[in-house]
């Protein structure tokens, strides 16, 4: 099982999808998962942002999806998300599989399994499943997709966009800004599990000529899509059903 978080219109790609109820100790998931196949991969698949993109970021129930995966039986994670762009050569309609993040949320958001009872500093020097990386970045190039094999994503708390003395200041240690990363990618492996992002590029954020047009992201987003889709049918036939990459040891030695 191969969980995926992203936009409300990935779900069309699952075959005999069927709606599984997940109760979990944090409350409801975005929305009740699809269940079902991709190329012959069982997946499961939560709309980040709801039904009809109703809530917002700062508002996603991160702790519940990510365990609602879990207890689905989905040992990776693929997250889909949608990033402006901090360089001129990461151009909006390109995709970035990100190798590192900076996190610049504001503590609104519940970031950690672990509140009480149970201490655990758990080590992400590398956030990001090295195996699922190396099988994204190879099948992009396979299918002569534009991407970028790295990148840094810098994590703003939204709903807004940045100002140009904010979009400047990031430009000088990330490659990228979004607003969904953090928590999930932390949650997901404070469960052990791996987590692959797949940033879809929509804007040059506020920086380059002009402000950002959400008319525009949505337009630029639906090009992204049809790469997206694309990727991720042949990515998960490729993704082996044992992993070799540690990421599920990390909680080894994070227990105080």
């Amino acid at each position: 099982m191969i969980g995926i978080i992203g936009g409300t219109g990935f779900y069309s790609l699952i075959e005999d999808a069927k709606r599984v109820k997940v109760h979990t100790p944090y409350g409801s998931p975005s929305a009740i998962p699809y269940v079902g196949e991709i190329n012959g991969v069982d997946v499961a698949f939560i709309p980040r942002h709801g039904e009809g993109h109703t809530i917002p970021p700062h508002r996603v129930n991160y702790r519940a999806n990510i365990w609602a995966l879990h207890e689905l039986g989905a040992e990776r994670v693929i997250g889909i998300q949608a990033v402006g762009s901090l360089k001129d050569n990461y151009r909006p309609g390109d995709i970035v599989f990100p190798d590192q993040f900076i996190d610049f949320t504001k503590g609104v958001r519940d970031f950690t399994f672990y509140e009480g009872g149970r201490v655990a500093h758990i080590s992400i020097p590398e956030p990001f499943c090295p195996e699922m990386r190396d099988i994204a970045i190879r099948t992009a190039e396979d299918l002569g997709i534009p991407h970028h094999p790295k990148g840094t994503y810098i994590v703003i708390e939204g709903p807004r966009f940045s100002t140009k003395a904010e979009s400047a200041m990031f430009r000088t240690f990330a490659d990228i800004i979004g607003m969904t990363l953090v928590p999930e990618v932390v949650l997901a492996r404070e469960l052990g599990m791996c987590y692959l992002s797949i940033a879809m590029i929509t804007d040059y954020d506020v920086w380059k000529d002009k402000p950002v047009d959400t008319r525009e992201v949505i337009e630029t987003m639906k090009t992204n899509e049809e790469n997206v889709r694309k990727l991720l049918t042949e990515l998960l036939s490729r993704i082996p059903r044992e992993r070799h990459c540690g990421c599920g040891d990390v909680l080894k030695d994070a227990f105080v």
